[in-house]
This record gives structure tokens, C-alpha cells and sequence, in this order.
């Protein structure tokens, strides 16, 4: 792993073993895009970029010939306003409002490690040695502006981590218009482009296409990062699959709002940005200040899909999760909603606690309607003190009677919401975030809770401590149920467009508050299931409740989806009765459990209700779960047949990194009568090592891998599924 300056040919290589990103300086002052891609040991080229006189395309002051323009050059963080006419990374505008910036480069410093981002979510190295990091200087001597890009690259990943910081050095305020993380430019645009779109019930669908001429924008205007679109875009050559060829990967590690940007050019240039979306964002720096930008996470594979999804997993588990429950196994879970929803009372927690504890489940978990006067979800939000008709004898004696059961107690908070029929919102009709002197728009009955404030942050905060301080409580379940409108605030010196960036900066900061004030806690983020579901949640909570669509076919392509990039270990899955609550149709439990179990195992239904052989199944699970959750949450895991393909089934494997023991699962989604023997290669195994399957036979990890095996011919019927563990032998 190394940062190199090459004098000679005034290029920067940044270079481990896996990968190259290598950039140049062109004209003494503009920052040209020359490489990333699969290591290259040593960059000799000077700057190449063919010099043509292309028509309409502007030449920069004081360059004395026409070949050279930044309307066709790949750049690393390009402008607008003064030459290239393709999506710019950035806009700030002086006092007067002109936005024709001139950054040039100024200078560069090489640095051991990886440096924090204060205030925001982000990758670290946990020793020095994990990384190195180049710091570019751009300057614009016009206003004092002053940029650093920052560049990492980490010894064991084919990852580059970009983050941008601005400085306004001058003498005047400047505005920020767009400050995006990241720029990269492609020379070509012969890729197909994979995205995670989605909507509530159905997120992180995969959706690859061709790229075609125009610009192509996934982007959240929700005041958060949504179910509509992941920050996150893959490009991708067309003879890429899940195991072979190359794919580059993006991912923000933010939870607001997000712009991705995707450009093909007259000249069939590819341009890739992502950032802060400037819809809602103009920043007011005055002289001597800072912004700071999100990170922006890049990933180079050569190894297919699975490659840069393992890439992702390994990141993100080793350098972004944080905390006490890094790497612990995670508990299986009972969760109470779609068994009671609002309708419960003390003794019908204990009664289901009771019966979960005899069958294994380690985690009782009491969702909405404990606090307040909450009987539906009209009222109460903001009210986080506990609702004595249902908990007369309270929170802390109904902990105590579940973990006298052996189980731990986990509680469902909704802190960012504020009902209008609340104590908090008779007392402060205005915290709530709003346009003043404009209509107030109502998602679910629910407003939006001005977390740019920092007397709300610290009210909410003190409200939660008084509980938490009181009830042993061992994992919280944090939810965020609507999007916001009239994104504005009633605060002081409140400005329009930084209200949704410091709402996301105050969410950080009582995150950060809690995780390090309650480092037992596991926490849990929800937003109507994986509506916020992104990197930047989970450097404070290490797990997401994946989709409120727990229907175990609907959950195939949400998990499938959702493994592009994150990893099992963060996946929150969980039985529920049937028919399905939200798409009415009947699965077996099998299925169900095979799906659950590809995640973090959790039931959630009345358990009273089940037939003695269906608790007994539920035992089974639970009991299979336990003895592998350590490779299905922490082992390797690898897609193998898509449910987005529309051939009928899904399958995927979990694999020890040792490759000692694998774990292979086969959903079969509709049957077919008379159907076709299917014959299934495995992928992950050690082609040295010999594997005892699950009905004796021992075969070699090549021939599973080459050959395959035949799956059972016997599956019948619709929503079936097939596992094997397979286990090394000598």
C-alpha cells in the first residue's frame, strides 16, 4: 500500500495490492482524472489525454491554444461556469451571486492513517497502518476559497474513501450551492448501470440497464435518504455476472438527503457524482469557516458482483461498524407488533415472553404503544413516558420479569416524531419542522421533529436517559415513519437550506451521545423497515430492520437487494404469521424460517397461537440457527441465483472464511408439474478440501464447485426451500 507523487510526470498513484487510482496534473493547475482500476505496479505515462480541437469548447485564461479545454478533460472535482458544460461537483457563488469558480491546485500532503470526519458518520482504520491518505489543495484566488480533497486507500480492500472539505479563506461570505463528495470520470461508457430502487414493502429491487446518452439522477428530496432510491450506483461491464468481470461500486455514507449523478457525454465520456443534494442545500460560509462534506465509499472489483458486495461487507464490518456489538452474534428475537400491534396488555407480554423463552428466543422486544396514551398512532409521539393502563406496574418491573426468563429486553422508540395530540407538542406547537407562516403537510398523522434545534435534541435526549437510566433495557429498536415537508425551521437564525443538513448533523449528535452513553445497547435503526437503511446509520447501529414486508418471497428480493452492500450481520429478518400481513399469502414454515435465518433470526407473531408442532418447527429453527448463525452473520456470503431473474427461484450460500463449513440455501418460488431435473454448482468452497453434506455423501469441494450437485427432485409445491450445510473433512 502506498501514496506516491511522481514529479516527473506530476502524477499521484494511490496503489495496494488490489488496486490503482492514479491522478494527474494537467497545465500546472487542473486535477485530470488518469486511472483506477486493477493494480497497475508502476504509472509511467505522462498526462495523455489526446489534445483536439474540439468545436465549442471553451479554453481556460491564459491557455495559449485551442487543444485544450475542460468541456471534454476527465476531471477529478470539476466546476461549472467556466468551460465544462457537463454536471459540475460543486457551485459556490460570491456576495454579489456569480458562481464562475476557479479552483486550481495548490498543493498536496501524504498522511499514515485515515483522519476522522467530526460530526458525521464514517470508515476508519483502527491503527495507522490500514491506510494512507492523500490530501489535494485547490484554491481560488478570487474569493479565498480553499478545497481539500481527501483521498484514503486501505491496505486489504480495493476501496478508495473521498471526502471534501471547503474553507472560506477570504474576506467575504460565500454560499455553497452544491458540495458533492465525489467525482470520477470514465473514459467510455460501455457499462451498464445497477441500481436499489424501491418503495415502501419492496426495497432494494435491482435494476441494471444500459447507460445511454443524457444524465441519469437517483436522488432523495425526503429530508432523508428514503426507500426510494439507495445512495448507491454500480457501473458494470456487460459481460459482468456474480462471479466474473469487472464493476465499480459508490456508496455515501450519509442518511440525508443524496444526489447520484450519472452522465454520458457528446463524446461517450461517463461521468459518476454523489453528495448532499443541493434541492434543499445552500450553506452560508463566512469568513474563517468550514463545511464539511459526507464520505463517498468507492469499490473496484474484478471478481464479479459477489467480489465487490464482499468488499462492501468486509468495509463496512471491520471499518465503519463500531462498538461493543461489532462482532457479537446476534440475538434471536421475538418482536411483538404484528402479534398484538396496539392491542396489549402487561400480562399478554409476559404470557408471550413466557412461551418465546421455552422455545429458545434470547430477545423480547415491546414495540409501539408503550408510552404516552398511545392506542393507535393518531397521538403521543414526542411523550416518552410509559402508558400505565397498558404497563400499570411499568417498564422496569415488566425488563425485570422477561429477563428473569433467561431473555433480554429490547423497547421501540420513534424519538424524530411528534404527534399533535401530545404534552410535547401543546407545550412547543413549533418544534416541529415546518415553513413558518405555511400549511403544515401530515405524514401518518405525525410531524417531523426539528432536530436542527438543539433544545429539542436535548429534550428528547433527557427524556430517553430518564428511561433508559431506570430499565435494564438491552436493545432499542429506533424508527422514522414519514418523510418530511415544508423543510424549513421556526429556530433562531435559522437558514433556509442548511435546515435539512443540520438535522441530519443533529441526529449524529445524539447518536453518537446515546451509542457511547449506552454501549451495552444494541441498537436497531428503522424507518418503516429499510427506509434508512444506509451506511450512515450504520456506524451508529449495527443492524436495520430490513423491510416491514416480512412475506417470505417478497423478502427474497429484498434481502438479495439489500446484499449488494450490506452485510448479513446488519440484516434484521423475521417469521411472521400467515397469510402475510402485508401481501396475504400463505408460506410454509420452512420457508419462512430458511429466509428469516439468511439474516438476523426474529419471530414476529403471537407465538401463543401456533400448534404444538408448529412451536416444535420454531424450536428446530431457533436451535439450527444457533449452532451456524456464526457463518450466516459473519461467514462469506455469496449470491448465486437471482430472484430479479425471473427464472423462479433464488439461492445463496454462507461460507466460513476458513472454508470449513458452508451453509447452502434454495428457494423454490412457484412449481411446475413434470419439471426438469435442476443441476446446481456451488460457488466459495475450497477446491482442496473434501465436504460431507447434509445425507452422508462426501464430495470434493472442485467437483461441487465444477459438477454441482442435483437438487432435490422431491421439492413440491409452491414457496418451497432446500438446505445444506456442508462441513470440511480430513
Amino acid at each position: 500500500m502506498q501514496v506516491h507523487y511522481n514529479k516527473s510526470n506530476q502524477t499521484f498513484h494511490l496503489c495496494n495490492e488490489f488496486i490503482s487510482y492514479v491522478i494527474a496534473i494537467e497545465e500546472e493547475k487542473y486535477l485530470a482524472h488518469h486511472y483506477w482500476g486493477k493494480r497497475v505496479k508502476d504509472i509511467k505515462s505522462t498526462t495523455d489525454y489526446p489534445r483536439i480541437d474540439r468545436s465549442f469548447a471553451p479554453n481556460p485564461d491564459a491557455i495559449t491554444h485551442r487543444e485544450f479545454s475542460l468541456a471534454v478533460l476527465p476531471q477529478e472535482y470539476p466546476g461549472s461556469d467556466i468551460g465544462d458544460f457537463r454536471e459540475p461537483a460543486f457551485t459556490y457563488s460570491d456576495e454579489a451571486g456569480w458562481r464562475a469558480n476557479n479552483l486550481e491546485y495548490n498543493g498536496y500532503a501524504i498522511k499514515e492513517g485515515k483522519p476522522s470526519l467530526p460530526g458525521l458518520p464514517h470508515t476508519y482504520a483502527s491503527e495507522a497502518s490500514q491506510s494512507k491518505t492523500l490530501e489535494l489543495y485547490l484554491h481560488d484566488s478570487l474569493t479565498g476559497m480553499v478545497v481539500t480533497l481527501t483521498y484514503t486507500i486501505f491496505e486489504k480492500y480495493p476501496v478508495i474513501t473521498r471526502s471534501v472539505q471547503y474553507h472560506n479563506n477570504g474576506e467575504s461570505k460565500v454560499t455553497l450551492n452544491r458540495a458533492l463528495s465525489m467525482s470520477v470520470d470514465f473514459s467510455d461508457s460501455d457499462y451498464e448501470l445497477i441500481q436499489l430502487p424501491g418503495a415502501w414493502g419492496r426495497e432494494r429491487e435491482l435494476i441494471r440497464s444500459p447507460l445511454v446518452r443524457g444524465i441519469h439522477t437517483l436522488d432523495s428530496k425526503h429530508g432523508t435518504t428514503g426507500h426510494t432510491y439507495q445512495p448507491f450506483m454500480s457501473l458494470v461491464r456487460q459481460q459482468t455476472t456474480e462471479m466474473s468481470g469487472e464493476a465499480y461500486g459508490f456508496h455515501l455514507v450519509y442518511s440525508g438527503e443524496f444526489i447520484s449523478n450519472i452522465e454520458v457525454d457528446s463524446y461517450s465520456q461517463t461521468r459518476l457524482q454523489m453528495g448532499i443534494s443541493p434541492t434543499h442545500f445552500n450553506w452560508e460560509l463566512n469568513p474563517g469557516e468550514k463545511f464539511q462534506t459526507p464520505e463517498a465509499v468507492m469499490v473496484y472489483s474484478e471478481e464479479g458482483l459477489n467480489g465487490m458486495s464482499q468488499t462492501f461487507h468486509k468495509l463496512y464490518q471491520n471499518h465503519l461498524i463500531r462498538g461493543n456489538h461489532q462482532y457479537s452474534e446476534r440475538p434471536v428475537l421475538i418482536n411483538n407488533w404484528e402479534g398484538t400491534y396496539f392491542d396489549f396488555t402487561e400480562e399478554k407480554i409476559i404470557d408471550l415472553a413466557d412461551q418465546a423463552s421455552q422455545l429458545g428466543v434470547e430477545l423480547f422486544v415491546l414495540d409501539d404503544g408503550w408510552f404516552g396514551k398511545r392506542d393507535d398512532d393518531y397521538s403521543s409521539l414526542g411523550d416518552w413516558f410509559v402508558y400505565d393502563k397498558k404497563l400499570p406496574k411499568g417498564l422496569k418491573s415488566l425488563s425485570e420479569a422477561i429477563q428473569a426468563k433467561g431473555m433480554k429486553f429490547g423497547l421501540w422508540f420513534e424519538p424524530e416524531m411528534i404527534s399533535e395530540d401530545s404534552e410535547i407538542y401543546r407545550q412547543h406547537p413549533d418544534w416541529c419542522i415546518h415553513t413558518p407562516g405555511r400549511p403544515k403537510s401530515r405524514g401518518r398523522s405525525q410531524l417531523v421533529l426539528d432536530f436542527s434545534r438543539k433544545e429539542v435534541r436535548e429534550n428528547i435526549l433527557n427524556q430517553m436517559k430518564l428511561i433508559l437510566d431506570e430499565v435494564p433495557i438491552d436493545y432499542i429498536k429506533w424508527d422514522y415513519n414519514r418523510n418530511m415537508t415544508e423543510l424549513g425551521s421556526g429556530g433562531l437564525n435559522a437558514i433556509p437550506g442548511e435546515v435539512a443538513h443540520r438535522y441530519i448533523l443533529g441526529l449524529y449528535e445524539i447518536l453518537e451521545e446515546l451509542v457511547n452513553a449506552y454501549p451495552n445497547i444494541l441498537f436497531e435503526s428503522c424507518s418503516g423497515g429499510g427506509g434508512r437503511y444506509d451506511p450512515g446509520m450504520l456506524y451508529y447501529m449495527p443492524q436495520t430492520w430490513t423491510s416491514d414486508n416480512t412475506d417470505a418471497v417478497a423478502r427474497l428480493e429484498i434481502q438479495y437487494g439489500t446484499s449488494m452492500v450490506f452485510p448479513i450481520s446488519s440484516m434484521g429478518s423475521h417469521v411472521s404469521a400467515v397469510p402475510n400481513h402485508q401481501v396475504n399469502r400463505e408460506t410454509s414454515l420452512k420457508m419462512r424460517g430458511d429466509v428469516a435465518m439468511s439474516g438476523n433470526l426474529g419471530y414476529e407473531l403471537d407465538i401463543t397461537q401456533l400448534t404444538i408442532e408448529e412451536k416444535q418447527e420454531v424450536k428446530d429453527q431457533i436451535d439450527f440457527y444457533k449452532q451456524h448463525r456464526q457463518v450466516i452473520q459473519y461467514g462469506d456470503f455469496y449470491r448465486i441465483l437471482s430472484p430479479f431473474d425471473g427464472a423462479n427461484h433464488t439461492s445463496w450460500i454462507f461460507v466460513e472464511p476458513n472454508k470449513k463449513q458452508a451453509i447452502f440455501y434454495y428457494f423454490q418460488i412457484m412449481d411446475k408439474a413434470n419439471k426438469a431435473v435442476k443441476r446446481l454448482k456451488l460457488v466459495g468452497l475450497d477446491v482442496s478440501k473434501k465436504y460431507q453434506l447434509d445425507d452422508g455423501r462426501i464430495l470434493g469441494g472442485d467437483e461441487l464447485m465444477y459438477r454441482g450437485i442435483y437438487l432435490d427432485p422431491d421439492l413440491y409445491g409452491d414457496y418451497q426451500s432446500q438446505r445444506i450445510v456442508l462441513k470440511a473433512i480430513e
